[in-house]
């Protein structure tokens, strides 16, 4: 079982919300304005929206400011009223990296989306902090090489990704995994569940964003289009809780966050409207539950529940998540970056719809898959990948 926050108390915690602006951050700071007597927010960290930044800066008053784009900083600098004496407005990632290390620091919400967000993930568990975990693609990439930081750093990982949350609320109680038979990740199938696999040639970035259930960012929403969001969770879920046996179930009402089958064949569920302040809210205040904000569940409103096996030919990238776990090492490092550069791609109208798994498995075909034991390595892969995935794109 993964490293668990020990308890949660009445004394205030701090706070680093990194990716404030997105839509996890955002969610984050709902739940905070919802508990103030638990949380205080340290800093704020975002990349381009200054002008949600000024909104979320007068409201929280944080001790540090970060935005990476330097004209988004100066224009924050210029509109914002009344900075604090006490704010300081930080200018490199040197100076976020040591906020990091702040023994002001409690908890750091990486909710930065990609592979960027490795870094400061990386560098809040080598500083022991309490890590909520909604960047999944650095767990991707890195799982196996974090958990060992954790351990050693006394650190923590804690997933507010609906699906591991829900994992994690199932597990309650179960002191070993050897009790557990298989964990069962249910996804909504996104916007193409229904759609005929002869027309997703013409599937267009419009209509791969306009997720049926969920209010995400473009690239998460493109990934549930095409379930790589779903392979990368079945990764991530087995560096979280050290279990193997993995299977997803395509589920559209979005109620059932995930389930997990014990080996008496019962199977415990874990059922919330689909929101992510649930998750967000359970991994801070736990083990306590403390205020979501999120309306009550009206079951017998909603009526039916629905099942269905996922269509692997129209969403092959599931099965991508068990060919990388089988050649472990760099794969995983490869399978994020094609995907990130792949999906960019598709948004700027450069390649396909269907594109994007051809590519992203071409990649994975002609690249040497190698050990990855420091972090600077993931980094050389990573790069190494996004060129080779450009380079294919660019003959495509």
């Amino acid at each position: 079982m993964f490293h668990l926050i020990s308890k949660f108390d009445n004394f205030m915690k701090n706070l680093v919300v990194l990716g404030s602006t997105g839509s996890i951050g955002i969610s984050t700071l709902d739940v905070v304005r919802k508990n103030k007597k638990f949380f205080k927010v340290e800093a704020l960290i975002a990349n381009t929206n200054y002008q949600l930044m000024i909104d979320q800066y007068e409201e929280f008053r944080p001790s540090f400011i970060y935005l990476a784009n330097n004209e988004a900083r100066k224009s924050f600098l210029e509109n914002v009223r009344n900075l604090d004496k006490t704010t300081t407005v930080l200018s490199s990632e040197d100076e976020i990296t040591s906020i990091l290390g702040s023994e002001d620091v409690d908890i750091v919400i990486a909710a930065i989306v990609g592979f960027a967000g490795l870094k400061p993930v990386y560098n809040s568990l080598l500083n022991g902090k309490q890590v909520l975990l909604a960047n999944k693609e650095s767990y991707v990439v890195a799982g196996e090489f974090l958990n060992k930081i954790t351990k050693e750093s006394n650190s923590t990982i804690f997933p507010i990704d609906s699906e591991h949350s829900a994992i994690h609320q199932c597990l309650q109680g179960i002191e070993s995994n050897e009790s557990v038979s298989r964990l069962i990740l249910t996804g909504s199938g996104g916007p193409f569940l229904r759609r005929d696999i002869a027309d997703f040639a013409s599937i267009t970035p419009d209509e791969a964003i306009a997720h049926p259930v969920w209010s995400m960012g473009k690239k998460i929403s493109v990934d549930s289009s095409t379930m790589m969001n779903k392979c990368l969770e079945i990764i991530e879920a087995r560096w979280l809780f050290d279990i193997k046996e993995i299977d997803v179930i395509i589920h559209p009402e979005g109620i059932i966050h995930s389930l997990v089958e014990f080996n008496d064949n019962s199977v415990i569920a874990q059922l919330s409207m689909p929101d992510m302040k649930i998750p967000i809210a359970h991994a801070l205040g736990f083990p306590e539950k403390i205020t979501s904000g999120v309306e009550k569940l009206n079951l017998a409103q909603i009526g039916n529940l629905s099942f269905e096996e996922p269509n692997l030919q129209k969403f092959p990238a599931i099965r991508l998540a068990e060919e990388c776990l089988k050649e472990g090492g760099s794969s995983f490092t490869i399978l994020n970056a094609a995907n990130e550069v792949c999906v960019d791609a598709f948004l700027e109208g450069k390649i396909g719809y269907l594109d994007i798994h051809k590519i992203i498995s071409k990649v994975l075909d002609k690249s040497h898959i190698t050990d990855v034991k420091e972090v600077e390595e993931f980094f050389e892969v990573d790069k190494k990948s996004r060129y080779e995935t450009n380079a294919i794109i660019a003959v495509n």
